[in-house]
Order: structure tokens, then sequence, then C-alpha cells
């Protein structure tokens, strides 16, 4: 219960505090509401208001500092396997990952440089965290560019990302995804999570819901373009998740996945270049005519078998 004290997943001050500040008028109202004997209705809302904020503030240190729950118990079902954290981070979806399912590894990599609302984020950060967990020995971080990855095809088995590809420019997200395809086996699963901004949202952080509000269709069609084909999806708390899995038979070639299996829409536009030919048969009369010359000839050698009557001679 009280493992978010011991993790430093290092979100700023201002992430995990910004409820402070109406927590600190809310208090203040309220106690000056009961100080100078103000309408109660007005001590009633300071009060109402104050208790939402400390437990907004509650709320967001909890979540923010504590290893990330996996949104579906379907992703590697199979608890076994190399797994790949694309926009690692202080590694909250890896040590996630790896305490959900103690049999798979785990790879964080991210570009470590910039501000994404951690800081000191480093890889030295996310193996700190791994070994408050006591998972070091099954995880490692890297400094690469989700857009670039600096990995192998087919190395992992599966591939989680967190809020991170949908910080990325619109025009650039396709090229993550098609990363992502290119380094998993196929069959490999995919678990895509991005921010949601909704009530929920709105009652715990309104800093969080400066986030643009998301769509899961263009989501949906990203990854079906990529190669992937969609099983899950669903929305918990302030998050939209797909779990998706790359087809069997894949290729990529830059930054585009094709798909080596033809899809049936592709089979049936391939039937313009074969020529379908009629099936050969008699041609008309044919039969006609063949059947008259066996009857021809049969009657010929009917004719032949029967003897011819004796001519009586003359004397």
């Amino acid at each position: 219960m009280l493992d978010f004290i011991t993790y430093d997943f290092g979100y700023s001050w201002s992430v995990r505090y910004a409820m402070i500040a109406p927590l600190i008028v809310a208090g203040s109202l309220a106690t000056l509401a009961a100080w100078r004997s103000w309408p109660r209705w007005v001590f009633i809302l300071a009060t109402v208001m104050a208790l939402w904020a400390a437990g907004a503030v509650v709320v967001l240190n909890v979540m923010l500092n504590s290893p990330m729950p996996l949104p579906t118990e379907r992703f590697l079902r199979a608890g076994a396997g190399r797994v790949l954290d694309v926009g690692a981070g202080s590694g909250r979806a890896a040590v996630g990952v790896l305490i959900a399912r103690p049999h798979v590894t785990a790879t964080g990599v991210d570009i470590y440089s910039g501000y994404w609302g951690i800081d000191g984020n480093t890889p030295e950060r996310f193996m700190a965290n791994a070994r408050i967990a006591g998972v070091a020995d099954r995880a490692s971080a890297r400094v690469g560019d989700m857009r670039q990855l600096p990995f192998g095809d087919g190395e992992f088995d599966a591939v989680v990302s967190s809020y991170a590809i949908d910080h990325l420019p619109r025009a650039e997200r396709p090229k993550a995804i098609a990363e992502v395809a290119r380094v998993l086996k196929p069959g490999g699963e995919f678990l895509l999570m991005i921010i949601r901004v909704d009530w929920r949202t709105w009652l715990v952080s309104p800093l969080l819901a400066h986030h643009p509000s998301q769509n899961p269709e263009p989501w949906r069609e990203l990854l079906q373009q990529h190669g992937f084909s969609v099983e899950e999806e669903g929305t918990p708390f302030t998050t939209l998740y797909f779990l998706a899995r790359k087809h069997g038979a894949t290729r990529t070639h830059g930054s585009t996945t094709r798909r080596q299996n033809l899809t049936r829409a592709e089979r049936s536009n391939r039937t313009d270049r074969v020529r379908v030919l009629p099936r050969r048969g008699p041609r008309p009369g044919a039969m006609t005519d063949r059947s008259s010359a066996t009857s021809e000839r049969a009657t010929r050698r009917e004719c032949a078998r029967t003897p011819r009557p004796m001519m009586p001679s003359s004397t």
C-alpha cells in the first residue's frame, strides 16, 4: 500500500503537487468562513473544495510514484519472453510489467534528453526503480529514439509504450509505430497506452487535462496500417489503451510495414490479371455426328454377318 513512498519515478513537483494551490485557497477560505461566522454554505463549499484538492494530491502521488499496473490481463498471458518499453522514462511501465510477469525480461529505451515531465530522466533512474522493485536482474535501459529504434528486426516478443507515442508530433507517430512493428516478432503483442482526458482527469488533475482529446479511430487505423490487428481496447483511469498483435507474416521497408500475405480484397483485385479459359468440350453437333457414324458402322457389321440367300440354279 505504501509502495509510492519507496519509488522515485521523478515526476516534477508541478505535476504531482499542482493541486496544492487550490487546497491552500479552499482551506484558508473555510477557516476564514468559520472564524468570521460567514453563511454556512460558504464554509461547506470551501470545505468540499479543500477535501477534493487534498484527495487529488494523494491520488496523483500514489498513481505517479507507483509501478504501472497492466490495464489488461491478456497482455503477455504466456508469462515469458523479451519485452521492450518504448519511451520508457523512469520505468513505471517496464517495472509494472516485470512485477506482473515474473518470467519476462524488459528493456527500456528512451531518448533521455529534453523535458517530458520527469526531473533527472536517465537510464540510471530507470535501473534504480528496477532495483527497488527487486527486478533489476531482468531489466536494462538504453538510449534511443523511438522513431529509429537501435534494435534488429524481430528481437522482441512484446512491446509496451505508455504516454509516449502520443507526445510525438502527429506526422511522426507512424514512424514510431512502424519501428515497433519492425522489432516485434511475427505474432508479437503491442500494448499501446495514451492519455485520455475525461471527467476523472479533470477531477484529479486539471493540469493533465491540457492534453488534446483522443479519438480512438485514428489510432486503430494507424495500428492496422502497420500490420497489427487490434484485439482489445479500453478506457481505464486517464488512459486509452490498445492491445494489438502483429500479423504472422510481415516485412518492413524503411518506415513502411507491408503484409506479405495478400488480403482477400487484394486477391480479388488480382483476378483481372488472370485469363479464365472456358472448359473444353465437344463442338456443337459433334456428339450427333459421332453417334451417326457409330450406328452406320454397326449396321455394316450386322449385314456382313447375315448370310445371303442361295439363288436357285437353272437347269
